[in-house]
């Protein structure tokens, strides 16, 4: 008796350590199967509702979004500041803080085509960015032009005590016999301002970011814009803001290849040049 009293004992403890392992099992499996669902939950798209209608998020698009919000503000920044480069450090630097998290802040289709050209973005997503900070720097125009529209009209009393009626501030056109000058200007400005961009994108501190890309323009604006006012020209380094500037129009080629052309190919050259030396002292520090 004793002796079969044992095996069921031990049979008894065999089964309770079986069914212990088997409940182990199971709850780990029910684990797993949770850490699953949440995992691919995760993955998917967010999506927010807007009067009862689903929208999927997209980060392009929204990039696009920022781009284009941020090409207003600038512009608008500029034709209100009338173009004075300590007003546009300021401008830039805060509008970088609000928007870069979201795009870059590119805000200028020249730093655009720099990045594209050093394989930082797509070419679509160049694409998207280009026609939202062109669309953000022509809404610009437009809204403050309907302001100045809805401004009341100047008498003859004002206007004897030279009271003046306002106008938007816009560029200066480009004096004939001087349009190289001008070109290189705006190529030098262009080149010196994508440079400060490239080098504040390999900030990690977005506010050290955005203070480099203002005190960048800043001194591409006073470099470039002294050289062109010494001509009697203008300097802008943004395409999306010298249509904002009514700089652009095409009765004229010169327009187009200062303020597209030139600035564009600043934007390649000092993103490709900051490509180059860093690569370079990297290998240096090696």
């Amino acid at each position: 008796m004793l002796y079969f009293n044992h095996i069921s004992l031990k049979e008894g403890n065999h089964m309770a350590t079986k069914k212990t392992a088997s409940a182990k099992k199971s709850m780990t499996k029910k684990t797993s199967s949770n850490v699953t669902t949440v995992k691919a939950v995760s993955s998917k798209k967010s999506t927010s509702t807007l009067f009862g209608l689903k929208l999927t998020r997209s980060p392009q698009l929204g990039a696009g979004i920022a781009e284009f919000l941020g090409a207003f503000l600038l512009t608008a920044a500029v034709i209100a500041g009338q173009g004075q480069p300590i007003i546009v450090l300021f401008a830039i630097a805060g509008i970088a803080l609000v928007v870069g998290g979201m795009s870059g802040a590119h805000l200028n289709p020249a730093v655009t085509l720099g990045a594209w050209a050093t394989r930082k973005i797509t070419g679509i997503r160049a694409l998207v960015y280009i026609a939202a900070q062109l669309l953000g720097g022509a809404l610009a125009l437009v809204v403050l032009n309907g302001f100045i529209s809805a401004a009341p009209e100047v008498g003859h009393q004002a206007a004897a005590y030279a009271q003046a009626a306002p106008t938007l501030f816009k560029a200066t056109a480009i004096p004939q016999g001087k349009e190289w000058a001008i070109f290189f200007a705006e190529l030098l400005g262009a080149s010196i301002f994508a440079f400060s961009v490239a080098t504040a994108f390999r900030l990690k501190e977005r506010s050290a970011a955005a203070l480099s890309v203002g005190l960048g323009l800043f001194v591409a604006l006073l470099i470039a814009g002294s050289a062109a006012q010494f001509v009697g020209g203008t300097a802008i380094l943004n395409p999306a803001v010298a249509v904002g500037l009514q700089a652009i129009n095409f009765n004229s080629i010169w327009p187009i290849a200062v303020y597209v052309f030139a600035a564009s190919l600043g934007g390649v050259i000092g993103f490709i040049l900051n490509d180059l030396l860093t690569v370079e002292s990297d290998g240096g520090r090696s």
